[in-house]
């Protein structure tokens, strides 16, 4: 009999790696990251490190890691407030595939013609 360790067992790091696999929700991490109001440099780094385990490769996080040895987390959040205070923001977003964007393309218009569109008929891979 395999032994499963309960759900409480996670670590909160290993629920945010696993959360991250989505490219959605780690996009949304990283911008939340980048609107904090008093942000933490080291904050970023981390923030990239997670997204790095879960979406790349060893290569990404030696990128991370060197990124977060310099001082080039100051200059993101030096930026995102440049930009805040001309009212525009700083965000992270997916970047779809192109079959993707053909899916939900047609999708949308079966949708406009009327005709019900499963979830499933859209494909994630993005």
């Amino acid at each position: 009999m395999e032994s499963s360790n309960p759900p409480s067992s996670r670590s909160f790091r290993d629920y945010l790696i696993e959360a991250f696999q989505d490219p959605e929700e780690a996009a949304g991490y990283l911008t939340a990251i980048l609107e904090e109001p008093d942000p933490e440099p080291e904050l970023l780094a981390l923030a990239l490190n997670n997204v790095a385990i879960a979406l790349g490769s060893d290569g990404d996080r030696q990128w991370v890691k060197d990124f977060g040895a310099s001082d080039k987390s100051q200059s993101v959040y030096e930026l995102a407030a440049w930009l805040d205070s001309l009212g525009l923001r700083l965000t992270v977003d997916v970047q779809y595939s192109e079959q993707f964007m053909a899916d939900f393309r047609e999708a949308q218009q079966d949708i406009e013609n009327g005709d019900v569109v499963s979830f499933e008929s859209i494909r994630r891979d993005v």
